[in-house]
């Protein structure tokens, strides 16, 4: 019997360790606090075990007296203290400058580094608002909804050139999964942050493997089994260029002791579908990868290198050259990959902003622009201030190069959340605000403030005039808020160029065929034609009919004054 009980209490306490084991899923890891906590419940099980069978009083006469005891607490005190020095010695504390030179960061000039991007390419919606087009479009979808909906993910992707939130679907609950798991999930919802465009997309396979599965096609618990020694930082969901769905899982890398100086060594790409995984180093990761780094993960990285440059005592004492992150940060697409972007301030919680940070989230590559101005926050005061009797909320800035001037750009959204306005404020001069209703009417109001402000000439916000001559292939007349306007193609290039019927009044003569030389400048659907010569004849722009009458009238005013004057006499 007695060796029996000792089978059944060995069995037990195994399959204790097993389910916590199954639950929690530590990487079996030194560098692992999971795996410190993992082996002290293994101690602590054995050492009741033995309690409980021996029928021991706990007393401290009993732990001065009996062996075992102490081997058990010494075991436990020994685990405590390698835990306690080894986060010590990992910390900051003694390790400063090591801290300081995790990330290597490049000093740049914003306006000649960052171009200036067509707003089709810039993200004009935070994920609080893709979170409510996804909603909207799974309450579309007839043959879904009643069993799965939208998770809750929405990652920051650049999908075939274009900015992306991409998120899977998820089932609506337990009883949902056991009805659907055998086929999986069935689709993905993709959101274009610049047009809004939104899509479900249905897949010929279902994705068996996602953080609303159970069990082993959990994809934690599946990351887990197949690289137990791995420490996974934050996953994220992504698309290959094919459309085919991944879990994309970074694992840590600690340069500095047990704990300390956390990186990204390799990353596992793992199929949503079939739960394939494939192992790269970091320096080796598909370029359609978007996301490796985290943004928080970025962002501490560069508090290390902005607080860290005269060791840790200066962060507490005279706070010399110590700089910070501001609170919050966005996303830009840029190289075809996926760029955070965050401010950069002192140290004494100012109002103004020394510089700005562009950090690529699949390489860690970091660029700093020194760049005075204001912080988001108060560019957000600036833009929502514009608005006050509508009540509207700014969404955290987004950096864009505006006819070199580095410029917030703004959504500002209802209480339902949605996006009624956009806002475009100069980041040095953050009085200059501008407000639109379209995007193309916030930056015309931007270009017409800044010249009138005297930041920029007129010819600087309306950007290098180019050309082009050949003859038309394509051509169409539309009519745009009540002026008519001709779109024009020709040969040799694929650009849309478009000639106002208000400037240009003898472009009605043009036809296919029709031999032109233009000068325009890039927008941001087509080209805005500012110069029309039509088979070797310049044409002249028509004077605006608004000042014409102006100046007739003044004209006319001036005649009777001169009148009423030789009357007098």
């Amino acid at each position: 019997m007695k060796v029996r009980n000792r089978i059944l209490i060995a069995v037990a306490a195994v399959v204790l360790v097993a389910i916590y084991y199954y639950v929690t899923i530590p990487a079996i890891n030194i560098h692992s606090s999971e795996t410190w906590f993992y082996v002290i419940f293994i101690v602590l099980i054995i050492g009741i075990i033995y309690v409980v069978r021996s029928r021991i009083q706990i007393s401290l006469s009993e732990i001065r007296t009996n062996n075992v005891l102490k081997v058990f607490l010494g075991v436990i005190a020994a685990i405590a203290v390698v835990f306690i020095v080894g986060s010590v010695l990992s910390s900051p504390i003694v390790n400063a400058m090591r801290y300081q030179q995790l990330m290597p960061v490049e000093e740049g000039e914003f306006s000649e580094e960052v171009e200036e991007l067509s707003f089709d390419k810039v993200p004009l919606l935070d994920k609080d608002t893709a979170v409510l087009l996804g909603d909207r479009k799974m309450g579309n979808m007839v043959d879904m909804v009643s069993q799965f909906e939208a998770d809750d993910i929405y990652s920051q992707i650049n999908y075939q050139g274009n900015p992306v939130r991409v998120t899977p679907l998820k089932y609506g609950n337990l009883i949902k999964w056991f009805t659907n798991m055998r086929e999986g999930i069935p689709a993905y919802i993709t959101i274009n942050m610049a047009t809004q465009t939104t899509e479900v997309v249905k897949l010929s396979e279902g994705m068996k493997y996602g953080t609303c599965e159970h069990f082993n096609r959990n994809i934690y618990r599946h990351l887990r089994f197949a690289h137990p020694t791995y420490i996974y930082g934050e996953l994220s969901f992504e698309i290959d260029e094919d459309g085919t769905p991944y879990w994309i899982a970074p694992v840590k890398k600690f340069n500095i002791g047990l704990f300390g100086g956390e990186t990204v060594g390799k990353v596992v790409l793992c199929n949503a579908v079939t739960g394939k995984c494939e192992t790269y180093n970091i320096e080796d990761v598909p370029e359609w990868v978007d996301r490796a780094y985290s943004s928080d993960l970025l962002v501490d990285l560069f508090n290390y290198y902005g607080m860290y440059k005269h060791g840790f005592l200066n962060t507490l004492l005279s706070q010399r050259d110590c700089l910070q992150t501001t609170d919050g940060y966005n996303y830009l697409a840029l190289d075809d990959d996926v760029w955070m972007y965050t401010g950069v301030t002192s140290v004494n919680g100012d109002q103004s902003n020394v510089g700005f940070v562009l950090s690529n989230e699949r390489t860690m590559e970091t660029r700093y622009y020194t760049v005075a101005g204001a912080t988001e926050s108060s560019a957000m005061s600036s833009a929502e201030g514009q608005v006050q009797n509508l009540k509207y909320v700014a969404t955290f800035p987004l950096l864009l190069n505006i006819s070199g001037e580095p410029t917030y750009f703004i959504c500002l959204k209802d209480d339902a959340g949605l996006v009624k306005k956009y806002a475009l404020v100069n980041v040095q001069k953050y009085q200059i605000v501008a407000i639109g209703d379209t995007v193309d009417e916030c930056q015309e109001n931007y270009q017409t403030l800044m010249v009138t402000n005297g930041v920029k000439t007129e010819e600087e916000a309306e950007g290098e005039a180019l050309s082009v001559s050949g003859k038309i292939t394509k051509i169409a007349q539309v009519v745009l808020d009540g002026s008519s306007h001709y779109y024009l193609m020709v040969e040799d290039s694929d650009m849309i160029f478009d000639v106002s019927v208000a400037e240009f009044l003898d472009v009605i003569r043009c036809e296919e065929g029709t031999e032109v030389s233009m000068e325009y400048r890039e927008d941001e659907n087509s080209a805005y034609v500012t110069a029309l010569t039509i088979e070797g004849e310049k044409a002249e722009k028509t004077e605006n009919t608004e000042t014409k009458q102006e100046e007739e009238d003044d004209e006319e005013a001036v005649s009777t004054s001169e009148l009423d004057d030789a009357l007098t006499e």
